[in-house]
C-alpha cells in the first residue's frame, strides 16, 4: 500500500502573514509584555563600539547567550567599554530587531561585579601555565620553509578553513601537496580530536609545514584552541606551524604557541607556500642578470686575449728581431771571412784543372793551364 501525502495550498479563509507582518507582531509582543526592565547576570564577551557610540557584545554564562545591545546614550554614560570575559551586571528589557527578526537584549546600564567570568579564569590559568613552561618564548619559534611542498592541515572537513587554504593554495603553488588531517574545531570532543589530529601529523613523512586552524565564530567557538592539551599537542609537532583561528582580531593560545600566527586561514596559505608568480620573476630576473654577466666576462675576456695576442705579438716580434740581428752579425762575420771578400780587393786563386788550389811554385809547370778565380769569375791561364 502506497501512502501519499496532499499539500494543498492555503484557501482564501486562510489568515497568510507576510515576514513583515509576522517580525511586527513579535515585536508588539516583547513591547507588551516585558516593557519592565530587569537585571541580568553574566560574562561579556566581543563587546564592539561603533561609529555611532551604540555597543554591541555577548552576554554569556556556562550554557547559554544572549545578544546585547547598548544605544550610544547609555554606552557614553556607562564610560569604557568593558573586557572580554568581565563578569557584569546589565540592566535591560528584551527587544526584538525586526528588520533581521534578531532576538535582543536592549541594555541602559552595565555594573561590574567583584568577580571574573569562570572561562576567563580557566583562559588566564592556561595561558600562565603555558607561560611558564616557555611555550610562547620567541627562541623556540621556528623559521617557515620558503618552498614548503608538503603540509598538513589540521581543521574540520567541513568548515569554511578548508576550502579557503586550499583554493590559496592551488592558485600560489600547485605543486604542493596538502594533506587533510580531519578534527572537530568546536563543541563536545573537539579537544581529543585536535590532540589526536596533532599527534597524526608527527607520522606524515617528509612533512615540511603544518597548519592548524578553523574559520571565524564566537569565541566561546574557539574555546579548544585554548585548551591546554591541544596546545601542548601543538607544541610537540617535529615541524614548524602556523595557527589560523577565526578572525583577524582574534587571539587564542595556540597562535601564541604556534612558531607563526597568520589572521586568517587564508592568511596561513599565502604564508606557507611560495607564489610561483613571484618564484617565476625571481628566475626572470635572475637569468638576466646572469646573462648581462656572462656577456661582461665574455668581453673582459675578449679584452684580456685581445692585449695578451697584442703582448705576444710585440714579443715575438722582439725574439724574431733579436734573432735576425744575431744573424745578421755572423753573417757580417762569415762575410769577412769569405775568400770572395779577398778577391774583391784585388786577389785571385789559381785552380788546377783537377780543382786543387795550386799553392806551391812546384805547381806551376811550364806550358801548365789552369784557372785563374778572380772576384768577377774565372780566367783560362798557362804558365810560360
Amino acid at each position: 500500500m502506497t501512502l501519499s501525502l496532499a499539500l494543498n495550498a492555503p484557501s482564501a479563509a486562510d489568515q497568510v502573514w507576510s515576514v513583515g507582518q509576522l517580525n511586527a507582531s513579535v515585536k508588539r509582543l516583547f513591547e507588551t509584555h516585558a516593557s519592565k526592565p530587569f537585571w541580568v547576570r553574566g560574562e561579556i564577551l566581543q563587546c564592539r563600539v561603533w561609529s555611532s557610540g551604540n555597543w554591541y557584545f555577548t552576554l554569556r554564562d556556562k550554557g547559554s547567550q544572549v545578544r546585547c545591545c547598548m544605544f550610544g546614550l547609555n554606552a557614553a554614560r556607562a564610560g569604557k567599554p568593558p573586557a572580554d570575559g568581565t563578569e557584569v551586571y546589565v540592566l535591560g528589557k528584551p527587544g526584538f530587531y525586526e528588520e533581521k527578526g534578531d532576538f535582543q537584549l536592549l541594555v541602559s546600564r552595565v555594573l561590574p561585579t567583584a568577580a571574573v567570568g569562570g572561562q576567563q579564569q580557566e583562559l588566564e590559568r592556561v595561558k600562565a601555565v603555558l607561560q611558564k613552561d616557555g611555550l610562547f618564548d620567541v627562541d623556540r619559534k621556528r623559521p617557515l620553509p620558503k618552498f614548503a611542498s608538503t603540509i598538513a592541515l589540521v581543521t574540520s572537513r567541513d568548515g569554511a578553513a578548508l576550502h579557503d587554504v586550499v583554493t590559496v593554495t592551488r592558485k600560489r603553488w600547485p605543486c604542493a601537496r596538502l594533506y587533510v588531517v580531519s578534527a572537530r574545531v568546536q563543541g563536545e570532543g573537539a579537544v581529543d580530536e585536535l590532540v589526536r589530529a596533532l599527534r597524526l601529523v608527527n607520522r606524515i613523512p617528509r612533512l615540511d609545514l603544518c597548519i592548524v586552524g578553523r574559520g571565524g565564530g564566537a569565541r566561546e567557538d574557539l574555546a579548544a584552541f585554548n585548551s591546554e592539551a591541544v596546545c601542548r599537542a601543538l607544541a610537540a609537532v617535529r615541524v614548524p606551524t602556523v595557527s589560523a583561528v577565526g578572525h583577524e582580531v582574534d587571539i587564542s593560545l595556540t597562535d601564541l604557541v604556534a612558531d607563526l600566527r597568520a589572521a586568517t586561514p587564508s592568511a596561513a596559505a599565502e604564508l606557507a607556500v611560495a607564489d610561483r608568480r613571484d618564484v617565476l620573476r625571481a628566475l626572470d630576473d635572475l637569468s638576466g642578470r646572469l646573462a648581462a654577466s656572462l656577456v661582461n666576462r665574455t668581453r673582459l675576456a675578449e679584452e684580456r686575449l685581445g692585449r695578451t695576442g697584442d703582448r705576444l705579438q710585440v714579443a715575438i716580434e722582439g725574439a724574431i728581431q733579436a734573432r735576425r740581428s744575431v744573424a745578421d752579425r755572423f753573417a757580417a762575420q762569415l762575410d769577412a771571412l769569405s775568400p770572395l771578400r779577398v778577391l774583391g780587393r784585388g786577389y785571385a786563386v789559381p785552380f788546377g784543372d783537377d780543382g786543387r788550389v795550386l799553392k806551391r811554385l812546384a805547381d806551376f809547370s811550364s806550358e801548365k793551364r789552369f784557372r785563374l778565380r778572380v772576384a768577377e769569375g774565372d780566367v783560362r791561364a798557362r804558365v810560360e
